[in-house]
């Protein structure tokens, strides 16, 4: 197939890419999961009666070593419910100024729980103790905004797919509970960090308070993400679910796609990271300061064109003219991601088509 000129799409069909690498959220359900889906057994969840459901709740909390969870409908509302957890009306979150709860979430936690929010910077996202540390203020009294809860991010999605280091991780968690600062972590892309280090799920998970994990990214779930803390947190987050309208009724359909999603689709995430690399080594070769394939950890690949005559726009614009489908992030950047709907033939075309571009 000519790279040229991209596929065209059927009549009212959506655009055929070569290699749509916009988002790992574009997967599509596998058919064995839809299948898995349609079998699933069903009940009234907003009355905790779907097995399904339950029987994801209960694997994800073990898996992440927590007594319990909840499922809704988007890793947005998960994170939202974790906040409103630990951070009363007038209180304050931290978390990096790259952080999706800061940038990616539409100024929910300001706009529906009064909380307010500082940030600190983060070379790609990675956690640096000292400066959430630094930034965390407690104990002043009716004078000052107090912090109330730290957010970290496991993968950094704007970071690049960055790795936060378990030990860094372990430090702010022992600083921030002697401080009496609840700790959430943001764990959309966290099956990606255990599968690139082999860390067990629960060695993360125990260090925070609340976890939440998403099953419609590289998980392939076309709908879903989880919840994890106490059970007394889950109970009280559950009314907020509703209260945010996320109750929701038969939903052990979409339970079930996420429970096929932990049996077939963690470990085949290595698939992914190496098909990033690989993508990274050959841009790498004819472009090293736009990319280097040191700096990609996971299934993220950024691009940094600040040293280039390409604008990110025009990039994307040019990749797509070709069949490769990729995504603006911020004034220099680009941004491609690996998911279960890109193969080798798709990776080794998209690597010709930015190598062509970059040269």
């Amino acid at each position: 197939m000519s790279l040229d000129v991209a596929p065209a799409a059927e009549p009212g069909m959506p655009r055929r890419w070569v290699a749509d690498l916009l988002s790992d959220t574009l997967t599509q359900p596998t058919q064995a999961m839809r299948s898995a889906m349609a079998q699933a057994p069903v009940g009234d969840d907003v009355f905790g009666e779907d097995p399904t459901v339950a029987a994801l709740e209960s694997r994800v909390a073990a898996l992440l070593g927590h007594e319990a969870a909840l499922f809704t409908p988007t890793g947005s509302m998960a994170n939202q419910l974790g906040m409103r957890l630990h951070v009363a009306a007038g209180e304050e979150v931290i978390a990096d100024s790259l952080a999706h709860v800061l940038r990616a979430e539409l100024g929910a936690a300001a706009v529906l729980s009064g909380i307010s929010s500082r940030s600190w910077a983060a070379d790609r996202g990675r956690l640096e103790p000292s400066a959430p540390l630094g930034l965390m203020s407690t104990g002043a009294g009716p004078y000052q905004v107090g912090t109330a809860l730290i957010v970290v991010e496991n993968t950094h999605n704007f970071g690049g797919g960055t790795i936060q280091p378990l030990e860094a991780i372990r430090e702010v968690r022992s600083a921030s509970r002697e401080a009496g600062v609840a700790l959430h972590l943001d764990g959309a892309r966290l099956w990606n960090a255990h599968v690139a280090t082999g860390i067990p799920l629960a060695d993360y998970g125990r260090e925070f308070d609340t976890v939440s994990v998403c099953l419609s990214k590289g998980l392939g779930a076309p709908v879903g993400s989880v919840l994890v803390g106490s059970a007394e947190d889950m109970a009280r987050a559950r009314i907020w679910r509703k209260r945010f309208g996320g109750g929701m009724r038969q939903v052990g359909i979409l339970a079930a796609a996420g429970l096929h999603a932990l049996d077939h689709h963690v470990e085949r995430l290595a698939d992914d990271h190496a098909r990033a690399a690989r993508f990274a080594a050959a841009v790498g070769e004819v472009a090293p300061a736009v990319v280097s394939p040191d700096r990609v950890e996971t299934n993220i690949v950024m691009l940094d064109l600040s040293g280039t005559s390409w604008a990110p726009a025009e990039l994307v614009e040019a990749a797509g003219a070709r069949g490769i489908r990729t995504y603006a992030a911020g004034p220099t950047g680009v941004r491609l991601v690996w998911h279960l709907d890109v193969d080798d033939a798709g990776t080794d075309a998209a690597a010709e088509v930015f190598v062509d571009l970059l040269s």
